[in-house]
């Protein structure tokens, strides 16, 4: 049985929601990723950062990246995944929600995410496509 700790990417980080933007996205390009899982003060997840939110719902709307955090951003019901999770249950929660990143936890630590380059390197063809049609897919 395949995991989901089998198949993602190691060693993810949390970004605490009082960071700011800025910081944010140096941590971004430092680690080669474009999400971060955003964590609270008790370090439970509260919110995945992505590069595009930085643009779109901070620079774009002529807000400073060095005043707004990242828990500004933080909205909705953060979905995560156990390491243990058989890559089903990986699918069908990516596919149910329409998330293209899953942090993945495991004794309520972040060990790592998995993302579509992730899943393109460890599902077949078939499994990727019923993936890409389900999550971009418009609803």
């Amino acid at each position: 049985m395949t995991t989901a700790g089998d198949i993602m990417h190691p060693g993810a980080q949390w970004i605490p929601a009082h960071e700011t933007l800025d910081r944010a996205a140096e941590l971004m390009r430092q680690l080669n990723v474009g999400a971060l899982p955003i964590s609270d003060e008790n370090e439970r997840l509260c919110g995945i950062l992505t590069d595009r939110d930085i643009v779109v719902g901070c620079v774009a709307l002529g807000h400073d990246p060095a005043q707004t955090t990242a828990g500004d951003l933080a909205k909705g019901t953060p979905r995560w995944i156990d390491a243990g999770a058989d890559v089903g249950e990986v699918l069908e929660e990516m596919q149910g929600h329409q998330i293209r990143r899953l942090p993945v936890i495991e004794n309520k630590r972040l060990v790592g995410m998995i993302s579509e380059a992730d899943l393109a390197k460890h599902l077949s063809e078939d499994q990727i496509a019923t993936w890409v049609e389900s999550v971009y897919a418009k609803s």
